[in-house]
């Protein structure tokens, strides 16, 4: 099986490896996969020119877009704050304050999706940096100060946290000591020296060989989703900062876990066909809603005042009722029941259950 590099453009060229190898992995790329990545680069071909357009919009989803990174990646990892808890922390944030290990954790991710949307092109792929970033995303967090930047010294592995708050083992990470160290090491210099596979790929076994390590005591999944959105950046995939990956992933958990362990499960020299095609997947997914994104922003504009003011109260609290939205804004109730249906329609918004639990939150 070929592993190609192809570049989006009007038409398609194809740089052809003779092997099925990857790093330590095997990989069979199908048309299928091949499409998608074709899709994604043509996406990003056409890019600038939306990105010029749409300056504006392209300014609130960036904010939304990391309120909801930030949440999305924590509660992944069992963390139980919403959005609209995040939001307003943010709003009013006091670091002295941040005393209960759930915010502390969100103003680290937030603080470290920022430092790498804002200096991407200037964070090589390095070891150094890659514990920078870890020291960065654990800087608040008291529990975890004793190793944050720092390699694992305690064996630990890969485990999926439920909603009930239970815990399962999926995957028994690489040992801690040299054995760690050593991995890391060489999945750097591979990453760096590689030039003939497609970019999206390697990204996607860069991530997954960073997770089946587990460098760290803690903060792996967390990190691993921060530097995915780092290498996308740093290869051009500029949008990756105005839509949440990492929301996506929080959608998708069962199926994020089912990847890494039907991969993992056959370590060493594992076929990793199946969580490249989950990682490229949901980044195709993204990029549509995406797209949805900008259209719902030109409804938007086409709003009125009181339309916006109950829209941004929305994106701020999801989940709210019409009950409250009338309280909080002081809109006769049957007027607002006559916004909201007017947004539903307009796929601004999504309605959830219905009679007096209905509950709305922006798409």
């Amino acid at each position: 099986m070929y592993l190609f590099r192809i570049f989006a453009a009007q038409t398609v060229s194809f740089n052809i490896i003779m092997d099925n190898k990857l790093f330590d992995f095997q990989i069979n790329i199908d048309w299928n996969l091949i499409n998608t990545i074709s899709e994604t680069d043509r996406f990003d071909s056409e890019w600038a020119v939306i990105e010029r357009r749409e300056v504006q919009s392209l300014k609130q989803l960036k904010t939304i877009a990391s309120i909801r990174s930030a949440g999305a990646s924590n509660r992944i990892e069992g963390n139980r704050m919403t959005d609209g808890e995040i939001d307003v922390l943010l709003k009013n944030m006091d670091i002295t304050k941040l005393t209960d290990r759930d915010s502390q954790e969100v103003i680290g991710y937030f603080d470290t999706l920022d430092l790498i949307a804002e200096n991407s092109e200037n964070i090589a792929v390095t070891e150094n940096n890659i514990r920078s970033l870890h020291n960065t995303l654990m800087k608040y967090s008291s529990r975890d100060e004793w190793h944050k930047g720092s390699y694992k010294t305690h064996n630990n592995a890969v485990e999926a946290t439920f909603g009930d708050g239970t815990r399962q083992i999926i995957f028994r990470t690489t040992e801690a000591g040299f054995a760690t160290e050593d991995a890391v090491r060489r999945l750097v210099v591979w990453y760096n020296a590689e030039t003939e596979v497609h970019n999206l790929v390697k990204i996607a076994a860069f991530v997954y060989e960073f997770l089946s390590i587990h460098p760290f005591q803690d903060g792996n999944g967390r990190l691993s989703r921060l530097l995915s959105t780092l290498l996308l950046l740093k290869n051009g995939y500029k949008w990756i900062q105005y839509i949440s990956f990492e929301h996506e992933i929080e959608s998708r958990k069962s199926e994020y876990y089912r990847a890494l362990r039907a991969c993992q499960a056959q370590r060493p020299n594992e076929d990793i066909s199946v969580w490249v095609r989950f990682f490229l997947g949901s980044l195709r997914n993204i990029q549509l809603q995406l797209m949805l994104k900008l259209e719902q922003s030109g409804a938007e504009t086409k709003l009125s005042p009181r339309e916006k003011t109950v829209l941004t109260l929305i994106q701020n609290y999801p989940g709210i009722k019409s009950g409250e939205i009338s309280e909080r804004l002081a809109i006769p109730k049957p007027t607002v029941k006559r916004i909201l249906s007017g947004m539903v329609a307009k796929s601004l918004l999504e309605q959830h259950g219905n009679g007096k639990n209905t509950s709305y939150s922006a798409k």
